[in-house]
């Protein structure tokens, strides 16, 4: 299983350098992806025998244990597979989050390899900039973002700007590209 861990890793990880860095998506992911043992990454299996519930608590309570992790991603290689039912996930994630009072510090965002934005068609190649790999959640620290707007005008014009990117370039770059990330592994 650590063989598959790593491969997943090593997938997720090629994503990010390639997709996420190398479209510029997260101007500040570069940073944090450079600095050794600043992300964590959690490889779930659908054998695990532990609730969501407590996966998404665990997950909230390392990162208030471990300050120096600045960003975790929980990666589900063998579940949620359909869109809708991950959607699901993310909601229930995000009821934990507020009800153990993590929100404000701790912000979650969502990928999965058949993201679609709503009132958008599938398609449509700016589902791309959140179209991963695998389904995941993505722990943010709330500081940590804070930090970054000092040094970016206008955070907010990000998603914007990512989807004009991804439109530009179309659905089959958008596609191969995030295919090549797992050949590389």
């Amino acid at each position: 299983m650590i063989n598959q861990e790593q491969t997943i890793i090593n997938q997720t990880i090629n994503w990010i350098k390639q997709v996420v860095i190398g479209c510029n998506f997260c101007p500040f992911a570069a940073k944090a992806l450079s600095i050794k043992n600043n992300i964590r990454f959690n490889v779930v299996f659908a054998n695990n025998n532990v609730s969501i519930d407590q996966l998404i608590l665990s997950e909230l309570k390392y990162l208030s244990e471990y300050e120096d992790i600045e960003t975790s991603f929980t990666l589900f290689p063998d579940s949620y597979e359909s869109f809708e039912d991950f959607l699901d996930l993310v909601e229930e994630s995000e009821i934990i989050l507020e009800e153990e009072g993590y929100e404000g510090i701790i912000q979650i965002a969502s990928f999965h390899p058949q993201y679609c934005f709503e009132g958008s068609h599938d398609e449509d190649p700016a589902n791309y900039t959140n179209r991963s790999i695998y389904p995941m959640l993505h722990f943010l620290r709330e500081e940590s973002i804070e930090k970054i707007r000092i040094h970016y005008d206008d955070l907010e014009s990000i998603p914007q700007r990512n989807i004009q990117y991804a439109q530009e370039k179309g659905l089959n770059y958008m596609s191969l590209l995030r295919a090549s990330c797992i050949q590389q592994s």
